[in-house]
């Protein structure tokens, strides 16, 4: 060591603020939407909210994303909705201005987590390595989107990333190509808080199967 600088600097990842928190989520599953049609949109929020499952990550892969988030808001107040696929600062804002609750990314932007953290949003950045988690947990994020969760090893790489983070209390979101089945293993995990998916909106337009698929992810 040649100064305390460098001391300070060795144990920056075990003091760093975490400011970057996620409200506190009852749920166990995330339910991810892509949807094209704001009346669709309108119809599976509801249909989640019929159904015991209140919570949802609407992402911004659509140009209607933004107004689904809004009138959703309206619509279902009982409702903790998100924003997914916040890739810039722009669309956080406009997640946020709309009323979300939380704003996801499947990867990790230090610009978008910065900006986040200067407006106290609830921000949730994607990692898959063990520098990006590092990188996230430095900026104050404890509460990261394992991404995409499958296709970069699953189960066995998620609990190989925690191993080495694991005393510093780090949650973990899967998200990407995970089927229901999947995700109980992975609510298995201690770090693992909620597992995210898009699998509850394959059956629509049957609402009678959607449902099923809500109660039996659910439960």
């Amino acid at each position: 060591m040649n100064s305390i600088r460098d001391y300070l600097n060795l144990k920056s990842l075990n003091n760093v603020k975490k400011e970057n928190k996620m409200p506190e989520i009852p749920f166990k599953i995330i339910p991810v939407l892509v949807m094209d049609d704001l009346d669709t949109g309108l119809k599976m929020c509801e249909c989640l909210c019929e159904n015991g499952l209140p919570v949802a990550e609407i992402t911004f892969r659509s140009e209607i994303a933004e107004k689904l988030i809004r009138e959703t808001v309206k619509r279902f107040p009982e409702m903790l909705v998100g924003a997914g696929t916040v890739l810039n600062t722009v669309d956080l804002k406009r997640a946020f201005a709309a009323g979300a609750k939380f704003a996801v990314a499947p990867g990790f932007n230090p610009t978008v987590v910065k900006a986040a953290k200067q407006e106290n949003f609830h921000f949730i950045p994607g990692v898959c390595t063990p520098s990006e988690l590092e990188q996230a947990y430095e900026l104050g994020c404890n509460f990261l989107k394992f991404y995409p969760a499958e296709a970069v090893g699953g189960i066995a790489m998620l609990k190989s990333l925690i191993a080495p983070y694991k005393h510093l209390g780090i949650k973990f979101m899967p998200t990407g190509g995970i089927s229901v089945e999947k995700a109980k293993e992975y609510l298995a995990i201690p770090e693992v808080k909620c597992v995210g998916g898009s699998w509850l909106t394959k059956d629509i337009p049957n609402w009678k199967k959607v449902a099923e698929t809500i109660i039996g992810s659910r439960d």
